[in-house]
Parts: structure tokens; sequence; C-alpha cells
């Protein structure tokens, strides 16, 4: 008999990939450049040049089975090293090889964290708006997922609410910062707090609480905003990464988990990672992508594209009367819809060819998102689409 647990799961797929389904299936109707779709977080500028080239110099130069062989189950140990070298370097950290554990993106390292923080039945605190996927990283280790409500003036952390939510059980905060859906960065005054506050509860308990930051678009953080890196701020916390906003790489699938040196059981926990990945299918990324990033450390896409496109969609959002926060990074931006039902409000704007994601799964019914890693020529044509919408549908 197949798994009535996963069977059930095809009929709750996620919202972001079904919107993106429609879109291409429309666009096969009337043609991509006709279709303005806002669903999906794929990058949209170009693989770095050097990034190629490191490629294509590897796979000429260098030992097949060195490039396309095993690696060790935490991760190469060289690229490892330099990773930690990286780190320590940009944000004033003490890391080593043996705090790092390579992943398959950030989605692979909060499953991974995740699992080494918690036992069944524990609990995990994340706060709205949140990405939906959480859901199946957290509830699936056996531990529960608990849902603080979105503070929406802001999308910072409501801690009258995170206070009421915390308890005994509660193991581990997941963060995400810069955040999918609202772009919104936690402030360094914010961290702080919340460290503040994680300190207190774990002497109050009498155990540890790790925090979880989920960190993919960490160098995607638009002009003058306070981006604090959250594991200066404190010890037990394991930093979640992922090159594939950075580097335009998603489909490469590389990222890590950083043990913070001076949380409980550092030493241990890339190890336990390892041993984790016996229980999931999971043994590292592929060689030859951990070695070419490790060569081009601290390289980029040509990320201000995304902040050009940001505000060409947030004055027409603010000029159309809609309530919205601006972004302070990310790809994504995460209005108030113009009526209570945003999945009403997402289906009507498809009648005009616009793709949007209605909040609800992100833990906020009433809001959407845009995911504006969309070429800007587009992004610009949108803007007339989106016009058309709201004169037509809310203004009539």
């Amino acid at each position: 008999m197949i798994s009535q647990k996963y069977k059930e799961m095809l009929g709750a797929k996620s919202v972001i990939r079904q919107m993106s389904e429609w879109a291409a299936g429309r666009a096969k109707e009337i043609g991509s450049e006709n279709v303005f779709d806002f669903s999906l977080g794929n990058p949209s500028v170009p693989v770095p040049q050097a990034f190629t080239d490191k490629m294509i110099e590897l796979l000429q130069s260098r030992d097949t089975m060195e490039l396309h062989g095993y690696s060790q189950s935490q991760g190469i140990p060289a690229v490892r090293a330099k990773f930690a070298e990286f780190l320590n370097k940009k944000y004033g950290m003490n890391y080593t090889a043996e705090h790092l554990f390579m992943t398959t993106g950030a989605a692979g390292a909060v499953a991974h964290a995740a699992r080494a923080v918690t036992q069944p039945g524990d609990e995990v605190i994340t706060f709205a708006p949140y990405f939906p996927e959480y859901n199946h990283y957290v509830n699936q280790t056996g531990a529960v997922l608990k849902v603080v409500p979105a503070d929406t003036r802001q999308f910072q952390i409501d801690f009258e609410a995170f206070g009421k939510t915390l308890n005994s059980k509660t193991m581990a905060i997941l963060i995400n910062t810069p955040n999918n859906p609202s772009g919104t960065v936690y402030a360094t005054e914010t961290i702080q707090k919340l460290a503040a506050v994680l300190e207190e509860k774990q002497k109050e308990y009498g155990h540890d609480i790790f925090l979880i930051s989920d960190e993919p678009y960490r160098d995607i953080i638009f002009d003058g905003v306070d981006a604090p890196y959250v594991s200066k701020y404190y010890d037990n916390s394991l930093s979640c990464y992922s090159f594939a906003k950075s580097l335009s790489i998603p489909g490469e699938r590389l990222g890590y988990v950083a043990a913070n040196p001076r949380c409980t059981d550092s030493q241990l926990i890339s190890a336990m990672c390892a041993q984790i990945s016996r229980g999931i299918g999971h043994n590292c990324p592929p060689s030859v992508i951990q070695i070419a990033v490790a060569e081009v450390l601290g390289l980029t896409a040509d990320l201000s594209v995304y902040e050009k496109n940001m505000n060409i969609i947030y004055n027409e959002l603010v000029s159309l009367g809609f309530e919205v926060v601006k972004p302070g990074g990310t790809f994504y931006i995460f209005p108030k819809a113009l009526e209570e039902d945003s999945v009403a409000f997402c289906r009507k704007a498809m009648k005009y060819d616009l793709v949007l994601v209605p909040g609800d799964s992100f833990g906020c019914p009433g809001y959407f998102r845009m995911a504006y890693c969309v070429e800007t020529e587009k992004v610009e044509r949108a803007m007339a689409a989106l016009r058309r919408f709201v004169e037509t549908e809310y203004q009539a």
C-alpha cells in the first residue's frame, strides 16, 4: 500500500508552483512576453561570467574524479575550510571547517538544522509571513511548527505575540531575514532584542533554544538598509545559506549549515547533519559545484537590478492606493490586496495575465506576493497591466 500521508499531500501542492504552472501554460497560448509572471522566485539576472569561466577551467584542467566523484558526507574539507575563512573575514566570526555542513541549497540546510536541534514533540516557532515549506521542513521531523501572527505594520517581530507563543516545549526559533515574502530585513535592534529574550528563556526553561537563521537572500540588501549577520548576536545559532540567489545558480543546489562556534556542541552539529542525511537520502551537493563556488567566494551576480525593479513596482503600487511595506532586500514585495479575499484578488488579476501569489499560505491572508526577479523591461510593461486591472476591477 502506498503512503497515505504523501498521497494526501498531492491535494495541497505549493500555491507558488501552481501559479507558475498556470503562467507557463498561458505563455504557450499568447507568448511568454505577454504573461506578467510574478509567481516564482527564480533569479533573473545572469550568472557572473567569472563563475562560468571558472567552471570551464575546472572541467578542462582538473582530475575527473576530483570533480565528479563522491565527496565526504559533510562536504569537501578544503571547500568547508575556504567557506569558514570567508565568513570569518566578512562577519568577524570564528568558524572552522568542522562548523560547516554542505547542503543542497537553503532548503536542505533548514531541513537538516531542524532535525539537528529537535526531537518529536518539540516546538519550533516562526514568524508570519513565512515561507510555506517550513511546515514540511519542521513538521516532518516530528516536531511542531508554531506561527506567530504577523506585525503587518512593518513585518518585523511582534514580540508581545511571540512571548505568548514561547513555552517550555520551544526548542528552536526559525527566522528568515531578508524575508520571503515581505522583503523585510530584521534590523540589528530586532535581532538583539530577540537574542535577549532567548537568553532569558533558556535560563528559565533550563534547556537550549536554537536560532535557525534562513539566509538565502543575505546578499540582496538595498541601499542604506541595516542587515546584521544574525549569528554575531546569539550563541546558539545556525546559519543556513544558499548560493542560488547571490550567484543566480538555483539549479545547482548548493548551500550550507554553519554552526556558531559558540553554540552548544558546535563541533558535533556538522557531523550530526551527516548522520541525518542517512535517513533522508541526502549525501552532498555535486563536487564540481562545491569546488567552483569555493573558487569565487564573494562574487555575486548584478543584484542591483532587483532594487531597480522594486522601486518601479513599489512606486506604482503606492500610486494605485495599495498598502505596502517597502522591501529592504530580496526580490519580493508583499502588498495588501484590494479586497479581503486575496485568493479572489489574484484570480481576478489572471484575467489581465498578471500572475500573483495569494498570501494565505504565507500565514497572511489578505496580502499577495510579487516576485520581481523579472527583466526590468517586462516589469515596466507589467505596470500598465496592473493599472488596468485595478482601475477595471476596483475603481469602476
